[in-house]
């Protein structure tokens, strides 16, 4: 009896055996179906016991692997999740007291953070991943600022973010760029300041190179800011615990300032090409200037600009007139290069608008010579003789505004002969313009002793609306001055919209009389001659 009944506990206890087997030879099955079960497990093991850290290596294998985005993706976000815990208990800082073994594992996980950290830098060049790549980056790298920040001491992991940044200039897509802006760079008052800081020493690490994408990459983050924080207040959070101590570079508006300031000069010395050119100009005043601390420093990019000609002179001329205005710049024959600017290509210009706006500024000083002024008057008239109507309808009020500011140049609007002689010279001979066209000078032309006979010819214009905007010229001046606003916007499309809106009192007169035949010839007794087309062809 009792051999049987060991016999059966024997085969109950084997059963049992077997029954367990089975189910975990099942759940290894579904395991390796699963792979997101397989990295949780990985996972939970690590944060379970030090034993498993060598999961941590399986995991970078699994975040490497290129053919498989899910798991790659799931491998690096369980890895962030690990290091984070990591960091929060401390695991990845060296105290006192630590025994040589803690000390051997502690460089061991250093070593492993680090190959993620290159991981994540890679996938930033992968659109598929980069957004997520960014956000796993910015969490390492604001845990590991948080946690190995002694007492007294503020650490800012500047290395890493070099990294990042110089993924982001040389490989990362314009996206991942703009997100990286929008959540931190224009947030955080640290990121911002090491950000500067990053791409300065990225860009002086090579000698200056033609390399078009490194600069339109970098003047991208640069240009982000709109407006230049005006206190300490307006820097923004910092991303990283702020620093205890107010002495901090970091925590200075000035200090930022000298470091964005460093960053464009990095940029700019890199040789941009005209197009690159064209957008720092176009930005310089708002964006680019306010950053500078000695704006005195872009003082021969924007004079060697200024001295190339043509559209970069032009989008040049607001920045030279901020170091005028701000820092006292000394420019030498300045209102000659500005009469130089005055070519056949000017009123054509997508930057007219932006040229007027300055040009009015220029000139509205009362205690410049008449002669001087009388030369740009007499040159802008001379070329609206070729100018399209939206430019002609901004000169002629700005011209009426001079004519306010400056009294002794309204000689030039009506010069009559004075003595019999003259006038019959006039009128046998005609008269020969004084106004030198070609002289350099606007204190040479002999302006003010030629008249606006311009004028009178666009009072005839095709377009009714200069035609009628040019006589105020020829009447009283009863007006204080025009509001230029009100003209500078205006474009072939919005004169031809104003003239199909206007409402038809009166229908015009197509013809005085109105043909029978167009196309046909005239009957013979009708004493009509046939139209030209009849003439030419036969369309019976």
């Amino acid at each position: 009896m009792p051999g049987k009944v060991g016999d059966e506990s024997l085969k109950r206890k084997r059963s049992k055996a077997s029954e367990k087997a089975n189910k975990r030879a099942k759940a290894e099955s579904s395991d390796e179906d699963d792979p997101q079960a397989d990295i949780l497990l990985l996972e939970n093991e690590i944060l379970e016991s030090k034993k498993n850290y060598n999961n941590i290596t399986t995991l970078l294998e699994l975040a490497q692997k290129e053919y498989d985005d899910d798991s790659t993706q799931l491998a690096m976000v369980s890895l962030c999740r690990v290091f984070l815990r990591l960091f929060a208990s401390g695991n990845l800082s060296r105290r006192a007291g630590q025994s040589e073994k803690d000390i051997v594992v502690i460089q061991w996980l250093k070593q492993r953070l680090g190959e993620y950290k290159q991981i994540v830098v890679a996938a930033l060049s992968h659109e598929d991943s980069a957004s997520t790549a960014l956000t796993l980056a910015m969490r390492i790298l604001q845990a590991e600022g948080q946690h190995t920040n002694d007492k007294d001491d503020y650490n800012f992991p500047k290395g890493f973010l070099k990294e990042l940044v110089e993924a982001l200039v040389r490989s990362g897509s314009e996206d991942i760029r703009q997100e990286f802006c929008e959540k931190y760079l224009g947030e955080y008052a640290d990121i911002r300041f090491h950000t500067f800081k990053a791409l300065k020493d990225i860009l002086s690490v090579d000698p200056p190179s033609p390399n078009e994408s490194l600069f339109n990459n970098v003047f991208d983050l640069l240009s982000f800011f709109e407006d230049v924080p005006a206190s300490a207040e307006d820097m923004g959070e910092f991303y990283i615990k702020a620093p205890s101590k107010k002495s901090q570079a970091i925590a200075s508006l000035n200090q930022q300032k000298k470091q964005a300031q460093e960053a464009w000069l990095a940029l700019l010395n890199q040789g941009p090409n005209r197009d690159q050119r064209k957008k720092v100009l176009q930005i310089m005043t708002k964006s680019i200037a306010p950053w500078f601390t000695k704006p005195e420093l872009l003082m021969d990019f924007l004079t060697d600009s200024y001295d190339s000609g043509g559209s970069i002179s032009l989008l040049a001329l607001s920045g030279v007139f901020y170091l005028i205005q701000e820092r006292n710049l000394d420019y030498p024959l300045f209102y000659r290069k500005l009469y130089s600017l005055l070519d056949a290509n000017i009123l054509h210009s997508k930057h007219r608008s932006r040229f007027f706006r300055l040009l009015d500024t220029f000139l509205s000083s009362t205690h410049l010579p008449a002669v001087l002024v009388a030369s740009f008057i007499k040159r802008i008239t001379r070329l609206c003789l070729n100018a399209p109507p939206a430019a002609i309808v901004v000169v002629i009020p700005w011209i009426y505004n001079l004519f306010k500011k400056h009294p002794l140049c309204t000689f030039m609007m009506h010069r009559v002969p004075r003595t019999p002689e003259e006038k019959e010279v006039l009128e046998n001979e005609g008269m020969a313009d004084p106004f030198i066209a070609d002289e350099e000078d606007p204190m040479e032309t002999c302006a003010i002793d030629s008249c606006l006979w311009e004028v009178v010819q666009l009072q005839s214009h095709y377009h009714p609306n200069v035609a009628t905007i040019a006589k105020i010229i020829s009447e009283q001046f009863t007006k204080q001055s025009y509001n230029l606003e009100d003209f500078l916007d205006h474009s072939y499309s919005s004169l031809l919209d104003a003239e199909l809106s206007k409402q038809v009192k009166k229908a015009p007169v197509v013809e005085f009389m109105i043909p029978k035949r167009v196309f046909l010839p005239q009957e013979p007794d009708s004493g009509v001659e046939d139209s030209l087309l009849a003439k030419l062809w036969d369309f019976q």
